[in-house]
């Protein structure tokens, strides 16, 4: 009789027939999150939606193709869960192992930004095109490695059962390793993602149980530093006038308030149920600039409505909640820190691009997970599903 054939995936239990790990009570499938696995799939699909609908008619930037931009959206959506899945499969703890490696890759990646293979798009220095209509952002890679960075050296003494919180020699390690790559992002400069990795830093140290003064003295350093950099001149003209026309919506309409009166007009517009999916004037009539990355949240309010993006937002709520959950359940800091400072992360780079479309926040130039165009943010954001899915799969199982 031909015996079943057997498999094992690192850090996953022993070895047990296909069938049988397929389906036993803590088979990799059953353990997965799957509101957290739905509910970016679900955005990614409604944000290639949108993304057609925002480029169809762009003759200008789709090089007269309608679906050049959809399909490389969901080109690297493929990308982007094939990552997550080959996370999930090497697992996080494994990733702990190799994040000298990670940091080192990611650092090196912003500084080529800063050479002659860096290119400028929309003012901001931190692309590299790698041609055929494809660039990418290393940026987006560093917020990863930051999280896994801090965790492993917030976590390493609490973890081996030295100390029930991180010490100060800790957390000026991890204080460190996170200013070396913020550093060069601000070179770049990409105030964005400053603010981004700024937001992440305060969740994993709150997470980690470090102690309220270095909490407040981050806080501090942060409120001296940005008025050092108002003071000193330090930030790019266009960025200074994107501050002044969030400060006055009504300053320079046609300049530099532009990008954001047309949000508001485009988002007002679309009443409880939207104009309907393609049918969006200011989308169709292309008033809104950026509406594929973005202002891509401009498309949903104003063809789907307070529905649609009622719905956008309650599908990024889910996946916050259940990271919420995987960081309170799990039984080491490691995997508490790493799920909480995606949480940080995400909430942050949601608020900051759906409030600069509603004129609530200033522009920053950042994409909404999961929805915006581009392929960095997307291999990211789900690179960090695949972290949140180890450690709701490497939790140990209550009998």
């Amino acid at each position: 009789m031909t015996s079943v054939k057997s498999f094992s995936v690192p850090g996953y239990g022993p070895e047990r027939p296909r069938l049988t790990r397929l389906f036993a009570r803590d088979s990799v499938l059953r353990r997965l999150d799957w509101p957290i696995l739905l509910s970016a799939l679900a955005l990614s699909f409604i944000g290639s939606l949108l993304v057609y609908s925002a480029t169809r008619n762009r003759t200008a930037i789709n090089q007269g193709d309608p679906y050049y931009f959809l399909v490389r959206h969901l080109m690297n959506l493929g990308i982007g869960f094939a990552l997550m899945t080959g996370t999930l499969w090497l697992g996080h703890r494994a990733l702990r192992n190799a994040v000298p490696v990670l940091y080192g890759v990611s650092v090196l990646g912003v500084l080529l930004v800063l050479t002659p293979l860096g290119a400028t798009i929309n003012g901001n220095r931190n692309w590299i095109v790698l041609g055929g209509g494809f660039s990418l952002q290393p940026s987006e890679f560093v917020k990863v490695a930051i999280v896994l960075g801090m965790a492993m050296l917030l976590s390493a003494q609490v973890d081996a059962g030295d100390r029930t919180y991180p010490d100060s020699r800790a957390v000026v390690q991890a204080l460190g390793l996170a200013a070396v790559p913020i550093m060069v992002v601000m070179m770049m400069p990409d105030l964005g993602s400053t603010m981004v990795m700024t937001v992440t830093i305060l969740g994993v140290l709150l997470a980690s149980g470090a102690s309220n003064r270095w909490i407040f003295g981050l806080l501090a350093v942060g409120v001296v530093g940005a008025v050092a950099v108002w003071q000193l001149h330090l930030l790019d003209a266009y960025q200074i006038n994107r501050f002044a026309a969030f400060a006055d919506p009504n300053l320079d309409p046609s300049g530099v308030g532009y990008n954001t009166n047309q949000a508001r007009i485009a988002i007002g517009s679309g009443g409880l149920t939207g104009q309907g999916l393609f049918h969006g004037a200011q989308t169709t009539g292309q008033f809104v600039p950026e509406q594929q990355t973005d202002f891509v949240f401009t498309v949903a309010g104003e063809e789907l409505g307070f529905a649609g993006s009622i719905l956008i937002i309650g599908l990024i709520g889910v996946i916050l909640w259940r990271a919420c959950r995987i960081a309170r359940e799990s039984t080491e800091l490691y995997s508490t820190i790493v799920a909480a400072g995606i949480v940080a992360w995400f909430s942050f780079q949601s608020f900051e691009n759906i409030g600069m479309a509603l004129g609530i926040m200033p522009v920053a130039g950042i994409p909404l997970p999961f929805v915006s165009y581009g392929g960095s943010s997307m291999f990211a954001v789900w690179t960090a599903v695949g972290l949140l899915q180890s450690i709701k799969v490497q939790r140990p199982v209550r009998p």
